[in-house]
């Protein structure tokens, strides 16, 4: 459906990809992943005819739809959520809005009145007296409560706005789909939704990048991997991808160590008898085969794939009882987003808080945190507690002003030779450390985050959506620091795999059965509540 032929394309002085030839199919789902600016959503732009490659082409069939999820909700400010999905498909949009305007008239002339009838045809044709129906159904999934549908789009925060788009994408239901980091804004129960309705639902040529694990291994028939200067394609899902792409690796460079030797062994001839007269021939010989050789060598290029190395180290342990919360309450004016919690944390347990946005997560680690006031229940520390923040928002708090060092220096006052060890270990080497802060991509600055609570030496970490600018190596990396951390986490994530690879513990908030408290990983918490935990009307 999609004909990839000899794509290239350059930034600045960079080369992101080159010599790239694909064919994608209808009906597979191929999950494209690689590092932070290998070029992923370049990509999918080249793929909507949003950009152009430096070199080659996309060819597809004549008629073919392409529907891209865009992040262009500021054109809909002023328009109802459900006009804003119903525009996903522009010729239904402009129909209905042509027959609104025409039935306005008192009384319309013969033309007007065929024209009436032809915009009916389209109208038909998309199915466009059920739109309005589908369209709830999509908000209801991506987690639009109802009573929005019908109210402009500025009422919603810009997360949920992106939701929306979402859902326009969807409602277009074109042949071929581009969904770039569509998990971003979602909830757990979304997550879970819209994987399910891209399995089930969707039946055109899917092609999506994520930083979700779990997402990529659900939903993906192909991977496409950029590194090493290309687009490489695999069959199956992230798991199978990840395991090809090392046994490959490791082919090669067994391939190479082989031939090296070989080449070893022939120069070594040739250089012992390349004077003899009896055997200078023979060793001619020799050096033309290590000529043929040479010219058939594996290549293997250095990956773009650089995995970040956290750890956490505390100052000093914990006492064992951690932290005790009893009937904890919090209201909103009306709206009560907290409702009895009550549990408790022992040193070394690592506690996910998980469930639908809006239902109370974030606030009640900020409760814990002193920084906002329960209405009702308390909550008690262990007096030896060394606790570290991650917040949701820590890019609002970071001072733009400074340069990555600067900050380091000023905040943790670590040692200098400590200092840039660990910022090494997090990726910022060399002159990165004097990068101003302003200019720091999404992954950098969560990534400086982390070093600080590293050099902060916490027994205690309460992190809140600490993956959501991390690539898939990042988030591996940080999910093996937390289990090998010796002290306590407390943290906040919609990341399923990321859950399941560090919680010891799961606190579940839901909107109709209180909380659910359960000693054990999301997987087997899954297996005792079943998938439709946090089901909501």
């Amino acid at each position: 459906m999609l004909d990839i032929r000899n794509i290239g394309v350059d930034v600045g002085h960079k080369s992101l990809f080159y010599n790239v030839d694909l064919n994608l199919r209808p009906n597979e789902r191929y999950g494209v992943v690689g590092a932070n600016g290998a070029g992923k959503s370049t990509f999918l732009k080249l793929l909507a005819g949003e950009e152009s490659p430096n070199t080659g082409s996309v060819d597809k069939p004549k008629g073919v739809s392409v529907g891209i999820l865009k992040q262009d909700h500021f054109r809909y400010e002023n328009e109802r959520v459900i006009d804003v999905v119903i525009r996903g498909k522009q010729d239904l949009w402009n129909a209905l809005v042509e027959k609104d305007a025409l039935l306005q008239k008192a009384d319309f002339t013969e033309a007007e009145g065929f024209h009436l009838g032809a915009l009916e045809e389209i109208i038909q044709h998309n199915d466009g007296y059920n739109a309005e129906a589908v369209a709830q159904t999509l908000l209801l999934g991506v987690g639009i409560v109802a009573k929005y549908h019908y109210g402009p789009l500025k009422a919603l925060s810009g997360g949920y706005k992106l939701r929306v788009l979402l859902a326009q994408v969807l409602f277009q239901n074109p042949d071929v789909m581009l969904l770039d980091e569509p998990t971003n804004h979602l909830d757990i129960v979304s997550i879970d939704w819209l994987q399910d309705f891209l399995i089930n639902q969707f039946k055109g040529l899917l092609i999506f990048a994520s930083h979700d694990r779990e997402f990529l291994n659900s939903l993906s028939t192909h991977i496409l991997d950029i590194d090493y200067g290309t687009i490489t394609k695999y069959f199956g899902n992230y798991d199978y991808f990840e395991t090809a792409k090392e046994t490959i690796l490791v082919q090669k460079q067994s391939e190479l160590e082989g031939k090296e030797k070989q080449i070893a062994s022939l120069q070594s001839f040739a250089d012992k008898f390349r004077a003899s007269a009896s055997r200078s021939k023979q060793a001619m010989s020799r050096l033309k085969m290590i000529e043929r050789i040479e010219m058939d060598l594996p290549d293997i290029q250095d990956s773009s794939v650089v995995k970040p190395y956290f750890n956490f180290v505390p100052e000093r342990p914990s006492g064992k009882a951690v932290l005790k919360i009893e009937q904890i309450n919090k209201q909103y004016e009306e709206r009560t987003v907290l409702n009895n919690i009550s549990f408790s944390l022992r040193r070394g347990e690592k506690c996910a808080v998980i469930g639908p946005n809006g239902i109370g997560k974030s606030t009640l680690l900020k409760i814990l945190l002193n920084q906002i006031a329960a209405n009702k229940g308390h909550y008690e520390w262990n007096e030896t507690t060394k606790i570290g923040y991650f917040a949701q928002d820590y890019e609002t708090g970071l001072p733009h002003n400074l340069s990555v060092w600067q900050w380091i220096e000023d905040t943790t006052h670590a040692p200098s030779q400590t200092a840039r060890a660990v910022l090494g270990q997090v990726l910022f080497r060399g002159t990165d450390v004097e990068k101003k802060i302003a200019n720091l991509s999404g992954g950098e600055s969560a990534r400086l985050m982390l070093a600080s609570l590293i050099l902060q030496q916490n027994n205690v970490l309460v992190l809140d959506e600490p993956t959501n600018h991390l690539d898939l190596g990042s988030i591996d990396a940080l999910a093996e620091a937390l289990h090998k951390f010796p002290g306590t986490v407390l943290l906040v994530s919609h990341n399923r795999y990321f859950i399941d690879k560090v919680a010891t513990h799961i606190v579940a908030l839901t909107e109709h059965h209180g909380i659910q408290n359960y000693l054990g990983n999301y997987h087997d918490y899954l297996a005792q509540y079943g998938k439709d935990y946090l089901a909501r009307d």
